[in-house]
């Protein structure tokens, strides 16, 4: 092997385990990676706050079907929630009291369409979605998340309600920036 081409697979390597290192060293200190296009893409910090409409919020997904689906098409990453999940990070858009509906054109809460928030049939790969349904008032353990900035997030509009006990953390970003 020739010495540039070694030299740049140590310098490869050397990369990924610097990042690897810095990624475990963030999730130690309390701060999220945001890397998909749901949310601003940045560092989200930990926060001891409330949990109020218009949080972020990191949750462990509960383990069903629809989440068996978006893990085998890569929607959602691996990771040690139950089920082999990864966290996920999206938005409180509806809690206690108010009301939801979730149909093909999108999610209304409390009669308000909710921008960017149409079902579409199916994936990038061509591939059938989920086609939930939902009309309720929450109650005090229900939550509403998604993301109001990707008309193509894998979020409420297609696995509903997140029950409190899933949400493990309120966060806040620190360092965003656009897509």
């Amino acid at each position: 092997m020739k010495k540039p081409i070694k030299i740049l697979i140590v310098l490869i390597l050397t990369m990924s385990a610097s990042l690897f290192v810095l990624s475990i060293g963030a999730r130690i200190s309390g701060i999220y990676i945001n890397t998909t296009p749901s949310l601003p893409v940045g560092f989200y910090k930990v926060v001891d706050e409330p949990i109020v409409n218009g949080a972020y919020v990191a949750f462990c997904p509960p383990q069903i079907e629809v989440f068996d689906m978006a893990k085998d098409r890569s929607y959602i990453n691996q990771g040690n929630c139950p089920g082999g999940y990864g966290l996920l990070l999206k938005r409180v858009f509806a809690q206690s009291g108010d009301r939801v509906l979730i149909a093909q054109a999108g999610i209304y809460v409390n009669g308000e369409h909710l921008p960017n928030s149409a079902q579409l049939t199916a994936d990038a790969e061509d591939q059938p979605l989920p086609q939930y349904r939902l009309q309720t008032v929450l109650d005090d353990s229900e939550y509403l998340l998604l993301s109001d900035v990707n008309p193509q997030s894998f979020d409420a509009r297609y696995f509903g309600l997140i029950a409190r006990d899933q949400i493990k953390q309120v966060v806040r970003p620190v360092f965003t920036w656009s897509h």
